[in-house]
């Protein structure tokens, strides 16, 4: 693992379009990004043991703009898993969604089965990934299960980082590792308990009345923490399954290969009878950016910075718009490296001639929509104080060249 992590450039761009939610219900605090169209049935993205909601930015940019509501949630504090159902169908109440379609990778997609045998009428289709149906292997190889609420939380940091793989790796996995041991080290000692807990509570996953046509068991072909006998096991489970296959990914492919991963999601979501609805993208409203309320949005300072430049604008047939009407996510390509917000390519500027052959190349303000544009005064006025400071130069320089001429005449 790096050193240091510098965030990738997409996930900055990410930060600076999609608001975090934090609500509390009873006494969890739920932290989560919606994002897409509110018509559209959700895909709700639940992460494993290291993971947060942060994860599956990747899948939440690109789905969104094709038409998907994407949901993405941090597992709250729940200590087992009769509290992990009930507090899980209570966020679902509060955010107003009743029908939803579940995606979980190891411990989330453990977590994603039983909510779907215990709430059936809830969960319209699964694709688990990277997961397993039993937690007595979990239990058993971690026989301080029973103190796990009272462990340090350098301990269970030290205990959740052995099981992601060091060492040399291909470049997109390494990234991805980074990635996920930089949102570890954001996770309180009472969520790492709280999760541990969950892994090592001795459960298991019954007969589903979901039919197997409607679950995709997503699995990577390389190295994976959860070992093979247990996604045998789940595949035994669901025979009828569809199955996709990565060749290499890790064990967070959403973020090595998250070309491969939003495809194989979005043929889920067609399968399943999903319809994307790419004519709302452009008409998402400001305030909720196409998710669901919240108590505290993180995005409202971003908000707030652009109704300075909001306004009435006239398109080329005379029709009036409002930029607020039509907010549009700046797409950046997704990659499984770490971009820098320097390598933005020139096709990304907006282009702005003035007089004179003048050409000024604006890139927008934080990926957004504004970009700030060079008046032909404002032009002009720079050209002129840059040829009276020319000018004032070469004076100062001709005097200095006399004097010396001066002094040295004297001496002769």
């Amino acid at each position: 693992m790096k050193g240091v992590f510098s965030a990738p450039g997409d996930y900055i761009h990410f930060k600076s379009q999609v608001p975090l939610h934090k609500i509390p219900i009873g006494t969890k605090q739920w932290r989560y990004y919606d994002f897409g169209p509110k018509a559209v049935p959700p895909l709700i993205c639940l992460p494993g043991t290291a993971g947060t909601a942060d994860v599956y930015y990747k899948q939440i940019m690109s789905l969104s703009m094709k038409g998907y509501r994407i949901i993405s949630v941090d597992i709250p504090r729940v200590w087992n898993h009769t509290e992990w159902i009930q507090a899980f169908e209570k966020f679902l109440d509060a955010i107003d969604v009743h029908h939803i379609h579940l995606y979980g990778t190891s411990l989330g997609g453990f977590l994603a089965q039983l909510f779907a045998l215990h709430r059936p009428r809830r969960v319209r289709s699964l694709v688990l990934s990277n997961t397993f149906l039993e937690t007595r292997s979990f239990s058993a190889a971690m026989p301080w299960a029973p103190v796990v609420s009272w462990t340090p939380s350098f301990l269970l940091k030290r205990y959740v980082l052995t099981g992601i793989r060091d060492g040399p790796q291909e470049p997109f996995i390494a990234d991805s590792v980074d990635f996920v041991v930089s949102q570890v080290e954001t996770l309180s000692r009472e969520d790492l308990a709280s999760r541990l807990s969950l892994t090592t509570d001795n459960a298991s996953v019954g007969p589903l009345l979901l039919s197997d046509s409607a679950i995709t068991i997503m699995d990577t072909n390389d190295y994976c923490a959860i070992p093979q006998l247990l996604k045998d096991q789940l595949s035994e489970r669901y025979p009828e399954a569809r199955r996709a296959y990565l060749k290499t990914g890790g064990d967070f492919p959403f973020l090595s290969r998250p070309d491969e991963v939003n495809l194989h999601l979005q043929l889920h979501l067609r399968r399943v009878g999903v319809e994307a609805r790419p004519d709302l993208v452009h008409n998402i409203p400001k305030d909720g950016l196409g998710g669901s309320p919240s108590k505290e949005n993180n995005g409202d300072d971003a908000d707030k910075s652009r109704k300075d430049g909001e306004g009435t604008s006239k398109d080329s047939e005379g029709t009036s718009r409002n930029p607020s009407t039509e907010r549009e996510i700046h797409h950046s390509p997704e990659s499984s490296g770490s971009n820098n917000l320097d390598d933005q390519p020139l096709e990304s500027a907006e282009c702005c001639r003035l007089n004179h052959q003048v050409v000024l190349y604006v890139f927008p303000s934080g990926f957004t929509k504004e970009g700030h544009f060079v008046p032909t005064e404002t032009c002009v006025h720079f050209m002129w104080e840059y040829a009276v400071l020319s000018y004032l130069l070469c004076y100062i320089n001709s005097l200095y060249i006399i004097n010396n001429f001066l002094e040295f005449r004297q001496v002769m």
